[in-house]
């Protein structure tokens, strides 16, 4: 698998996931000759070209759910996971490692955006009651 910056990664793949890939591929994927996993579901049956196509792939996702003004990239569900994963406790430097982030002030963006999360943590200023 590639990752950030086309950087060849290994990860761990969750049996509930192994299993519906298992049975994507023998059951719904349309028989090709391509090593690719994941195809356009009208003919022809090639692979995704760009991460652009992904995206308007999530924007029309999006739309028809009835959302407007969310970000419509790809990124997006690295940004939900990672926001997930926070709000479950999980560390920053972890998230930073599955994400494959270089650096840990990239990880803490989503620490930052979760404004919720960081009401919880926030401490009364000194000598003011919360």
């Amino acid at each position: 698998m590639y990752g950030k910056g086309r950087r060849g990664v290994m990860m761990p793949l969750p049996q509930d996931v192994g299993d519906a890939l298992l049975a994507y591929i023998e059951n719904a994927r349309p028989v090709v000759a391509s090593d690719r996993v994941f195809l356009r579901v009208q003919a022809p049956f090639t692979p995704l070209r760009s991460s652009a196509e992904i995206a308007g792939i999530v924007s029309r996702v999006l739309r028809r759910g009835g959302f407007t003004g969310l970000p419509t990239g790809s990124h997006v569900f690295r940004h939900s996971l990672a926001s997930a994963w926070l709000r479950g406790g999980a560390d920053l430097d972890l998230i930073g490692a599955a994400l494959r982030h270089s650096s840990r002030d990239t990880t803490a963006i989503y620490a930052k955006v979760d404004v919720g999360m960081l009401a919880e943590v926030a401490q009364p200023w000194p000598g003011y009651e919360s």
